[in-house]
């Protein structure tokens, strides 16, 4: 088992910045990918991004240039630094762990999920 705690969501002026951070403990992890997912209600759960067990990062399209995923192994932490913020960023940021090398950008391949924490940009 491996339990996932996010923090950092908030509420942000457009053009502003956050950052989310996802905390696993549990489990004693070989291999294993972080993705980032958000949602807003009514609508499927989208990928952000994600970060490969080499430490190598994909990204949404839309979040592409603004987002950056890293990660502390040590700490076994995934961070969301999210700049220029837009109105449409808007949703419930969740994090995943996947046993895997690759962050796969489909929600389904995720074994575990963070709580999710709310994310609002104000115009």
């Amino acid at each position: 088992q491996v339990q996932l705690v996010e923090s950092g969501g908030g509420l942000v002026q457009a053009g502003g910045s956050l950052r989310l951070s996802c905390a696993a403990s549990g489990s004693t992890f070989s291999r294993y990918a972080m993705g980032w997912f958000r949602q807003v209600p009514g609508k499927e759960r989208e990928f952000v991004g994600g970060i490969d067990w080499s430490g190598g990062t994909s990204y949404a399209d839309s979040v592409k240039g603004r987002f950056t995923i890293s990660k502390d192994n040590a700490k076994i932490t995934v961070y969301l630094q999210m700049n220029r913020l837009a109105p449409e960023d808007t949703a419930v940021y969740y994090c995943a762990f996947r046993s895997g090398l690759i962050a796969i950008p489909r929600w389904f391949e995720y074994d575990y999920w963070g709580q999710g924490t709310q994310v609002t940009v104000s115009s």
